[in-house]
């Protein structure tokens, strides 16, 4: 299995994502948006800019 985004239908209608890691385990979940457009273009977005991202630890 692969990493892979899911996108669904929460109970109060928004559409969210989830991604999901090869063994398929939720790594991490989205907001809820009012349309479907906006979670694909929210995983797009992730998708081209993230590869460099870095962490802020703020633990102290």
């Amino acid at each position: 299995m692969a990493y892979k985004f899911e996108v669904y239908k929460d109970r109060a209608g928004e559409f969210r994502f989830r991604f999901r890691a090869s063994n398929g385990e939720a790594m991490c979940a989205s907001e809820g948006y009012k349309s479907k457009a906006s979670a694909m273009s929210a995983i797009e977005s992730i998708k081209k800019n993230a590869p460099g991202a870095t962490i802020d630890d703020q633990t102290g």
